[in-house]
């Protein structure tokens, strides 16, 4: 099985038009820190972790696992941040492609993430795996049911 930085490098040659400048392999060791002990990443891709035109130097590995999505970045200075979206917390995903590079903001019910400066031909594979990855894991949540008080 490849090791996460080995998918990113992969997503990288791929769609070398992605912006991602730096510490790429210290991102996805971060990211690897905070698997379970049964997770595994299914697909990984970096961008820039914001939705700021002139930001190109806040790059972030992104994770599908067979449990969650995992975003780390780990800081040039001191700390890091990791944000984990399981998908009970998922509500819906955007893609927006612009002139050079797209956008991609995935909504939960506590935060909206936002991958930006990827480029334009990796947004559909992008999509497609945390779609189908979320779509198949809900599946497994039960369904809430509201009471209608007029009915």
């Amino acid at each position: 099985m490849e090791t996460t930085y080995q998918l990113v490098k992969k997503f990288k040659e791929k769609y070398p038009w992605t912006v991602t400048w730096w510490r790429l392999k210290k991102h996805a060791k971060l990211l690897d820190k905070y698997l379970h002990k049964n997770e595994k990443v299914l697909y990984a891709f970096a961008g820039q972790n914001d939705d700021i035109p002139s930001s190109f130097f806040n790059t972030v590995v992104v994770g599908i696992t067979n449990e969650r999505l995992i975003v780390a970045q780990d800081r040039l200075i001191v700390g890091y941040d990791v944000s984990f979206v399981t998908p009970d917390l998922y509500n819906d995903l955007k893609v927006d492609a612009g002139l050079l590079w797209g956008t991609v903001t995935i909504d939960t019910v506590k935060e909206i993430v936002y991958v930006s400066k990827l480029s334009n031909k990796a947004l559909p594979e992008i999509q497609k795996g945390i779609s189908t990855f979320m779509t198949e894991a809900k599946k497994k949540y039960p369904k809430k049911h509201h009471n209608n008080k007029n009915s």
